[in-house]
């Protein structure tokens, strides 16, 4: 483990695009992970990230803060919230969320941001049929 560990919003160690609607950016700080996310209006995950998940809802934690924009959060009991400027917050797996509004949604996430949006791993091919 380093002593210091700087590094510039430039300098993530994986960048997640979401077409044109947005990314998330990783930073491993000394196996801490931090994602800086940004989705711009129109993003919303069961479009933009479900197809690639393969799962009904976005199965990561999120643990963050937002520094712009305004995201709309609905939980698989129906529960719903919002988060804009200056809100920190908790979501626990098995939600949608969308952008709100025509600003971009720019937030940190100290949840587990190497969870989400990683592509779904391929189906193990069928073994060959025997005859």
């Amino acid at each position: 483990m380093a002593d210091l560990n700087i590094k510039h919003q430039d300098e993530a160690d994986e960048t997640r695009e979401f077409a044109d609607k947005g990314r998330v950016e990783i930073f491993d700080l000394d196996g801490s992970k931090m994602g800086l996310v940004r989705m711009e209006p129109g993003w919303r995950w069961s479009v933009h990230v479900k197809p690639q998940m393969g799962t009904e809802r976005c199965m990561a934690h999120h643990l963050g803060y937002c520094a712009a924009g305004r995201m709309k959060i609905r939980m698989e009991s129906g529960e719903e919230g919002e988060i804009g400027p200056g809100d920190t917050f908790s979501i626990s797996p098995g939600h949608d969320a969308w952008v709100e509004g025509d600003e971009a949604f720019v937030a940190v996430d100290f949840g587990a941001p190497e969870a989400f949006a990683r592509k779904a791993p391929p189906a193990e091919a069928a073994p060959p049929p025997i005859h």
